[in-house]
């Protein structure tokens, strides 16, 4: 028999660094258990930001699914800064190269809604732009201007 699921939670934890906390007891799953495996299965990724799905279920047992690195850390991160522009496009704080934006396409793509890397460029380079980090090579899309 299947077991019935109580909620599914999207938290994000430091890779390593899960702790039993308020997000974790709000799920009803057994905390300690959930940061051990977490902190096991994320020790390669020490101090990065991980997006993790959890699937409580009514019995207290959980599942658990990673995410990649979100595509904002990804970029401030090769842009050297601490934080995006606040106008985004308009104030441009950093720029990085399209090579950049290339590595951080195809580490996400497992994530992204395509399967295109040229389409997953466009989305993170998108994303930078959004931020104020200027890519060099990418002129923005007109198209995306106009909203079409």
């Amino acid at each position: 028999m299947a077991k019935k699921i109580k909620r599914i939670a999207k938290l994000q934890f430091k890779g390593g660094q899960a702790k039993p906390g308020p997000e974790l007891a709000s799920l009803g799953i057994r905390m300690p258990e959930f940061t051990k495996q977490f902190n096991d299965a994320t020790k390669d990724r020490q101090g990065t930001v991980v997006p993790v799905v959890i699937t409580a279920y009514d019995d207290k047992s959980f599942d658990f699914i990673l995410k990649t690195t979100p595509a904002s850390n990804l970029l401030l991160k090769a842009a050297n800064i601490e934080k995006g522009g606040k106008t985004g496009s308009t104030d441009p704080v950093a720029t990085i190269s399209v090579d950049e934006v290339r590595k951080i396409a195809e580490y996400k793509l497992p994530d992204l809604n395509t399967n295109n890397i040229d389409q997953a460029i466009k989305i993170i380079a998108g994303t930078a732009r959004n931020m104020g980090i200027v890519v060099e090579g990418i002129t923005p899309d007109s198209n995306a201007k106009k909203g079409k």
